[in-house]
């Protein structure tokens, strides 16, 4: 966007310099431009929510992020990226993560969200409680992106009927420290 508003700013002619001065103007002040900072906050707390979730699936698989990235076919770095929050994972990542791991994809993508009418709520909310318990006296802060990662695949495997350890949680849990 500034590059917009320089560029208009050192047009020669003194027309365009004219315009140009309004154009920047109407650009810093425009609500429109506001709309487009809010969907890059709206797109960061999803990318974040998405990288905790693959940080999770990553750390049951038994992986490191460099054996993941080598097998969904991306540089480390980009993988990386991808937990951190900072990028969204390309769709074709997710499929080789699927067939090669049996990675819940919609779990990835939509976290609790995914959770169909028919689940045990009271279940989610027994999880939930106990989590933030241990969180609140180890002292420990998570964002609650992660936290809702952690609550969701703990709830998701046991609608599986998959005991989930205390082990496994504490090592979700240091996967998701700040």
């Amino acid at each position: 966007m500034e590059s917009l508003v320089w560029y208009l700013l050192t047009c020669s002619d003194v027309l365009k310099r004219e315009y140009a001065s309004f154009c920047a103007i109407f650009i810093q002040n425009c609500a429109f431009v506001n709309w487009e900072v809010g969907m890059a906050q709206e797109d960061a707390d999803m990318f974040a929510e998405v990288g905790a979730r693959l940080a999770v699936s990553r750390s049951e698989i038994g992986v490191s992020q460099a054996a993941m990235a080598e097998a969904i076919g991306v540089s480390h770095r980009a993988y990386h990226s991808y937990e951190k929050g900072k990028r969204g994972i390309p769709i074709e990542a997710l499929i080789k993560m699927h067939r090669r791991y049996e990675v819940d994809v919609a779990w990835l993508l939509l976290g609790t969200q995914s959770i169909r009418a028919g689940h045990d709520f009271d279940a989610l909310k027994r999880i939930e409680t106990s989590l933030d318990q241990y969180l609140e006296d180890a002292g420990i802060k998570i964002k609650s992106e992660k936290r809702g990662a952690i609550a969701a695949r703990w709830y998701e495997s046991q609608v599986k009927g998959r005991n989930v350890t205390d082990d496994e949680v504490h090592t979700w849990i240091e996967f998701a420290r700040e």
